[in-house]
């Protein structure tokens, strides 16, 4: 029974560290991508051991599918959390006709016009949830937009 703790623990634990060592290795620096990868390989050698224990192979396949069901979704979830917000800028363009439509009809938050000539320019600026509902609004009023990514904030 001390063996199975051990080795679901270390298991998680090594999920957990793996996770963060891709992460870390695409996102971080050198020496933060070498140390992570480091700890994580040198657990991951503990767990190989662990890999002889009494356990039948099915055990230690359903164990190990486990702990990386919970691991991986712990990091993920705790990287969401961390993350910064991108904020994205729709420049979308239409005819002064079709922004007096659009201004009746829909319901639009975050967003200033500019006209130029007989055409106006129209600034929607949206986090990435609202990215997918502005993008429909242009098709819909068949308009020609540019996306830009912006900072992390």
């Amino acid at each position: 029974m001390k063996t199975l703790i051990i080795f679901i623990m270390l298991n998680v634990i090594n999920v957990i560290l793996q996770t963060i060592k891709s992460l870390v290795t695409n996102k971080g620096g050198k020496i933060s991508a070498a140390l992570t990868n480091a700890i994580a390989y040198g657990l991951y050698t503990v767990v190989l051991v662990y890999m002889s224990c009494e356990l039948s192979t099915i055990s230690k396949a359903v164990i190990v599918g486990g702990c990386n069901l919970i691991g991986v979704y712990i990091v993920k979830a705790l990287e969401e959390k961390t993350a910064k917000r991108k904020i994205y800028k729709i420049e979308f363009t239409v005819s002064a006709d079709t922004l007096n439509k659009m201004l009746a009809t829909e319901k639009l938050n975050h967003y200033n016009v500019v006209t130029v000539g007989n055409m106006n320019i129209i600034n929607f600026y949206v986090d990435k949830k609202e990215l997918r509902t502005i993008k429909t609004l242009t098709e819909k009023y068949d308009g020609k937009y540019i996306i830009t990514k912006g900072e992390n904030f």
